[in-house]
């Protein structure tokens, strides 16, 4: 009997009698309660509320939704079209960047999306005969506008900007409203809301009357 005691005890591995006989003094395992419905609702409730708050804080100071409306923006936004707005607080504005303006003129009473082209102390110049557009004396390299610019609104060119001003023009040049008309004319950077950066909902295309989801993206 005491060689079989012996050969027990040796098969153990060691260090296993300490597991297994350390624990609570009445000799009963830890076990680790499992977690009630309640706590996992209040851990879910207190995630959502922080996401929430979240959300809110950044559309209140650094974000914003703006949907589009009419064809001067076209073939880049179309109407229904959303956007994602970084706030002018946050923002350096610089030529290329499509940017949202205030309805601050009683004659143009709509926020309006356009595209910087040029910024304070360039100068603007337009051949409406062959529609290229000159930025101090530089034809402009511009993939991203429907036709040429044909149409004059009224605004004598060249014309020089003054400190804090941009000029700003439809993508859509013979079907927009912008810095070429004197009822806008160069725009006092503070009118701006702030510059497009996503399309996040894109609205339906003219062409097909459907929804081209891949869209979706940075504006460019």
């Amino acid at each position: 009997m005491a060689e079989e005691k012996k050969e027990l005890e040796t098969a153990v591995p060691a260090g296993t009698m300490e597991e297994t006989t350390a624990g609570p003094a009445d000799g009963s395992a830890a076990k680790k309660e499992p977690e009630t419905l309640e706590g996992m609702l209040y851990c879910w409730a207190q995630a959502l509320i922080t996401a929430v708050v979240g959300v809110v804080l950044l559309f209140t100071f650094g974000l914003r939704l703006i949907g589009v409306s009419g064809p001067s923006m076209q073939d880049t936004l179309y109407t229904g079209d959303r956007l994602l707005v970084l706030n002018a607080a946050y923002c350096d504005f610089k030529a290329g960047d499509v940017v949202v303006i205030n309805d601050y003129n009683a004659q143009l009473s709509d926020t309006l999306v356009k595209r910087i082209v040029a910024v304070e102390g360039q100068t603007v110049d337009i051949d409406f005969m062959s529609g290229q557009v000159y930025v101090d004396g530089r034809p402009l390299d511009e993939p991203y506008i429907k036709e040429p610019t044909y149409t004059s609104e009224g605004v004598q060119f060249p014309l020089t900007l003054g400190e804090g001003e941009v000029f700003v023009m439809g993508d859509n040049r013979n079907q927009s409203t912008d810095s070429r008309d004197p009822k806008l004319g160069p725009v006092d950077e503070r009118y701006l809301q702030g510059k497009a950066l996503f399309l996040l909902l894109p609205g339906k295309t003219p062409d097909t009357d459907r929804i081209d989801w891949g869209r979706i993206g940075p504006i460019a």
